[in-house]
């Protein structure tokens, strides 16, 4: 079922979007409510699962680690359920998803080096069921956002 979202609840998610820090009080400013009503209707969308998760976005880099590495993998059909299990269990793992195409799984990794790189990608190709793979090591990220613009939001609400 797709969620419906009134004019102030576009309003806090166009915000929090921005700034995960802001404060309710901020916002109620702004949509003329209490910090109060805001913080309900934040609570709301907590509930109804439109916002998942307010969290710090980490350069990794900073802290010494190479640019993310993503891996295609083609899989045994039949095994695809226990591999899934088996790679998110691999601790520099941040995003699992099943794809369309000549491959039908993607894995973003994040690892200290490349020497590390190639021991996890040798350690990914050797489990059973992985029938092939293709590794994509990030050069330069272009544009990354975990968000729509507002625009789109607005436009779809």
């Amino acid at each position: 079922m797709i969620a419906s979202l009134d004019r102030v609840e576009v309003l806090i998610l166009k915000r929090l979007m921005v700034d995960g820090r802001t404060s309710y009080k901020a916002i109620a400013e702004e949509a003329q409510l209490t910090d109060v009503a805001v913080r309900k209707r934040v609570d709301s969308l907590k509930r109804r699962g439109i916002i998942k998760a307010i969290r710090a976005e980490i350069d990794y880099e900073v802290l010494g680690f190479e640019k993310p590495v993503f891996l295609q993998l083609r899989t045994e059909l039949s095994k695809t359920k226990d591999l899934l299990k088996r790679i998110e269990a691999f601790e520099h793992v941040v995003e699992v998803h099943q794809v369309l195409g000549e491959y039908n799984l993607l894995v973003k990794a994040i690892l200290p080096d490349l020497a590390s790189v190639k021991d996890f990608v040798e350690r990914l190709g050797a489990l059973d069921g992985v029938l092939d793979m293709k590794t994509l090591v990030v050069l330069d990220e272009i544009k990354k956002s975990t968000t729509l613009p507002a625009s789109v939001m607005q436009k779809r609400f």
